[in-house]
C-alpha cells in the first residue's frame, strides 16, 4: 500500500530548516533530492563547495551535512513525521550521504518528543563571534550537553584548565602556519563576503558576522577579515579564560563524521535552549599533527571533530542561506 504524497509546502519547510545548520565557512555543502513516490529524501554532498586547502578529505563537509541531517530530523518530528535514516546508503556513490524515509509518525519513533522540543532553537541558533562574559557553564547544563552528544554516538568533553591551554596553543600554532603560507587563506577568501556583496550573499560569511577584532583575550577565533579592511568593525577585549568543549567520535570514518555532525547540532540546539551562545573552531583540527594533540590524553577518547567555545553573551547575527529551490530537486 503506497503512502500519501508529501505536499511541496511541507517538503520545502523541512529542507529550509535542515539548511539552517552550520557548515565550515557557511559553504552549505549539501543538496537534497526528493523521490516523490517513495517519500524518500536523499542528502547528497555538493563537492563544488568543498574546501580544497583546509578540508581535503571532506571531513568538515560531512560534519556540516550531518548537522543539516539532524535539523531535518527535528523538523520532520515537528511536522508529525517519523524520519527513518540510512547513512551512506549507496557504497558506490560517495556523495550519497543519507537516505531519509519520511513516514507518518506513529508514536514509536525514539525520542520524537525530545526532537520536537528542540525545534524552536533551529532558527534561534547562530554562531557568535562576540566576547562572552566570565560566568562558567553550570554543571547541570554541561551534563545536558554531554548527554546530547552521547545520544548521537559522540563524546563531549569539557577539558581542564591545563588542556584548555594546550588547545589555545594549537590555535596559535595554526594561525602562525597560516601567516607563513600565502595560499592558506584560499578557502577563507573564497567564502567571505565583503562590502556590497555581504548584503546580497546567500552563502559564505558576510562581514556583518565577523564580530569585532580581538584587542586582548584568548578566545579561539578565526579572523575572517585578515588584513582586509572592514568598515565599522571595531576592536574589543575577549574573555581571557574561554570555556571550551571538545566533540569527539570513537572512530574517524565518513559515518563517524556524519554522526559527529548530528551530535554537534544536537549540542548546539541544547546550548541555545539553555540561553548560552556558542561558536565553533576547526582551525587547530585542519592539520593532522595539530589535531592529534587536541585530544585530552587523560580523559579524551577517539578523534576530536570540533572545538566549541561556549558562554554567556550576544547571539550572533543570522548568516545567509541559499533558497530551497537552489538545493532541492524533486523527482
Amino acid at each position: 500500500m503506497s503512502m500519501p504524497e508529501l505536499d511541496l509546502k511541507t517538503l520545502t519547510a523541512l529542507v529550509a530548516d535542515a539548511t539552517a545548520a552550520p557548515s565550515m565557512h557557511n559553504a552549505q555543502p549539501w543538496r537534497f533530492r526528493f523521490v516523490t513516490g517513495e517519500r524518500l529524501l536523499l542528502l547528497r554532498a555538493d563537492l563544488s563547495r568543498a574546501m580544497r586547502r583546509t578540508d581535503p578529505g571532506n571531513r568538515a563537509l560531512h560534519i556540516g551535512c550531518g548537522a543539516a541531517l539532524f535539523n531535518l530530523r527535528v523538523a520532520a518530528a515537528h511536522a508529525g513525521l517519523s524520519p527513518r535514516i540510512r547513512l551512506l546508503p549507496d557504497a558506490d556513490d560517495p556523495v550519497s550521504l543519507a537516505a531519509v524515509q519520511l513516514a507518518d509518525a506513529d508514536g514509536s519513533g525514539p525520542g520524537e518528543d525530545d526532537l520536537v522540543r528542540l525545534y524552536p532553537e533551529i532558527r534561534r541558533r547562530h554562531t557568535s563571534r562576540h566576547p562572552f562574559d566570565g560566568r562558567d557553564v553550570p554543571e547541570d547544563v554541561r551534563d545536558t550537553l554531554r548527554t546530547a552528544a552521547a545520544r548521537e554516538g559522540a563524546e563531549l568533553l569539557f577539558p581542564g584548565i591545563w588542556h584548555v591551554e594546550t588547545v589555545l596553543d594549537l590555535v596559535r600554532d595554526a594561525e602562525s602556519r597560516d601567516a607563513l603560507d600565502a595560499g592558506s587563506r584560499e578557502d577563507l577568501d573564497r567564502w567571505t563576503r565583503l562590502g556590497p556583496e555581504a548584503d546580497i550573499a546567500t552563502d559564505g560569511v558576510p562581514e556583518y558576522a565577523f564580530g569585532p577584532r580581538r584587542r586582548d583575550g584568548r578566545a579561539p577565533l578565526r579572523d575572517f577579515a585578515g588584513r582586509r579592511p572592514v568598515a565599522d568593525r571595531g576592536t574589543t577585549t575577549f574573555e581571557s579564560s574561554p570555556h571550551l568543549a571538545l566533540l569527539s567520535t570513537r572512530e574517524d570514518t565518513p559515518v563517524d563524521w556524519l554522526r559527529g555532525g548530528q551530535a554537534l547540532e544536537r549540542v548546539l540546539l541544547e546550548v541555545t535552549a539553555a540561553g548560552l551562545a556558542g561558536a565553533l573552531t576547526s582551525h587547530p583540527l585542519e592539520s593532522g599533527d595539530l589535531r592529534a594533540l587536541a585530544r585530552d590524553p587523560v580523559a579524551g577518547h577517539g578523534h576530536v571533530q570540533m572545538v566549541l567555545r561556549l558562554g554567556y553573551g550576544p547571539q550572533g547575527p543570522a548568516t545567509p542561506r541559499r533558497p530551497v529551490r537552489d538545493v532541492l530537486d524533486v523527482v
